[in-house]
């Protein structure tokens, strides 16, 4: 099996940063800290501390803590770290080549290319498949940011499982479909979380574990505020260069996530040849 820390992460700004927070117990202001920086990876060897704690809303003193907790001397002896190992091209004068959108362009393939190298150890998306594939129900939730891409999987999962149940609209009724999906046999609850994270996503999950299924999450990073209350995290970054996050990677993981499930869906090849025969009869789509 390939190292899962392997070039493809190790060569990005996302996945530096995810290697140096493994293996640190951190608070969990500290863990709000390495989110941000995770969300910020290229512009964070540019940042003062104070620049930083204003990001994460957290104190300038805390931002110190967090450096001396990883190991450093304090901030600065931590962001010259990240310049030293941060690649010639990512450097902020030769950033300033590209423009705002093609910035955010770049940042996506960044995340992609950081996605790519978490996957080339494919045991956690393997294991995430089993899980999907066994839960029947399978409920999905996303809510607000999160909507589309739980969706999305949602509107193809059911093309090939046989039961699954989307969850993406917010109140009092949320624990109720919860609790329905129990009662019918759900053993797993399949989760897309992203920026910024509603509270109530966080209850559900809490809420879901407890009911007694196993949480699968798919999360901007490993330190987003659901990670306490996920099985199995498998992170795949946002793009924050515009007013509005982009999730590419997001939903290619999704699809992964999909293909992995159907992987382990042995009547999965049939159902979809059974939808598509329907669909020519009914003239479903224009060739």
């Amino acid at each position: 099996m390939n190292n899962p820390k392997g070039d493809g992460v190790s060569d990005s700004p996302a996945g530096r940063l995810q290697a140096l927070f493994e293996g640190h117990r951190l608070t969990p202001t500290q863990r709000r800290i390495a989110h941000c920086m995770v969300r910020r990876a290229a512009d964070v060897p540019f940042l003062s501390s104070v620049e930083l704690a204003e990001l994460a809303g957290v104190s300038q003193p805390s931002v110190t803590r967090f450096a001396v907790a990883l190991g450093f001397d304090g901030y600065p002896a931590l962001r010259r770290h990240l310049r030293e190992v941060a690649p010639e091209e990512k450097k902020a004068e030769e950033r300033a080549e590209y423009n705002e959108y093609q910035q955010a362009v770049l940042a996506e393939i960044e995340n992609l290319r950081h996605l790519a190298g978490l996957l080339a150890d494919p045991a956690p998306v393997e294991r995430a498949g089993r899980l999907l594939a066994a839960s029947r129900p399978l409920p999905v939730l996303g809510l607000r940011a999160a909507s589309s891409q739980a969706r999305g999987f949602a509107y193809f999962a059911a093309k090939v499982h046989p039961d699954v149940r989307l969850l993406d609209e917010g109140g009092s009724m949320l624990t109720d479909r919860v609790d329905a999906a129990v009662r019918a046999g759900a053993t797993a609850l399949l989760c897309f979380a992203l920026p910024r994270h509603p509270k109530e996503v966080v209850e559900t999950l809490e809420y879901a574990r407890a009911a007694g299924l196993t949480v699968v999450t798919v999360a901007e990073s490993a330190f987003a505020p659901v990670a306490a209350h996920s099985d199995l995290l498998i992170p795949a970054a946002v793009g924050t260069g515009l007013a509005f996050d982009t999730a590419c990677a997001p939903m290619l993981l999704g699809r992964v996530l999909l293909e992995a499930m159907a992987d382990e869906l042995p009547d999965a090849q049939a159902r979809l040849e059974e939808f598509d025969t329907k669909a020519a009869a009914r003239g479903l789509f224009v060739e």
